[in-house]
């Protein structure tokens, strides 16, 4: 009897998906590190990320023409305890928004909060040199897209 119960569970610990042991945390997006900015014309938006540490890489954005400001943004990038990054947002100083990971690679990360009015998904990739972020409704429509430069060539 023990060795049939040692069979089943060595093979369920051979099937992929929810039956499976739980997997590694994603990676933090180190990759999102620096200051950033994309240009077009007059107008300019800025995004600002600290490297992970103690669980937690802090951001903040802001949006203008010129040298007007038309909005700004704090952000957060969390572990939570159950391991899994949670992007926290405050725009222009109002209560945060989770949007928890969905999907991770070495240069992508996916958020999403289903129940949030807009945007419902957040999702930052690295092309090279370049930041690009998008925000969107969950089925991808409604979006909105940046690519950022390093400022400074960081």
């Amino acid at each position: 009897m023990r060795l049939g119960a040692f069979c089943v569970f060595a093979l369920i610990g051979l099937i992929p998906g929810p039956l499976a042991a739980e997997s590694v945390p994603a990676s933090a997006p180190d990759w999102m590190a620096g200051a950033w900015i994309e240009t077009k014309g007059e107008g300019w938006t800025d995004e600002f990320w600290t490297p992970m540490r103690g669980g937690i890489m802090i951001g903040a954005g802001r949006s203008g023409t010129g040298e007007a400001l038309s909005s700004w943004e704090s952000l957060r990038i969390e572990r939570g305890t159950d391991g899994v990054l949670t992007f926290w947002g405050s725009p222009g100083g109002a209560k945060p928004v989770p949007f928890r990971m969905v999907s991770s690679t070495a240069t992508e990360i996916v958020f999403a909060n289903p129940a949030h009015d807009y945007p419902q998904r957040i999702h930052y990739w690295r092309d090279g040199k370049l930041l690009n972020a998008e925000i969107s409704l969950a089925d991808g429509s409604k979006s909105l897209r940046w690519t950022y430069s390093a400022m400074g060539g960081n």
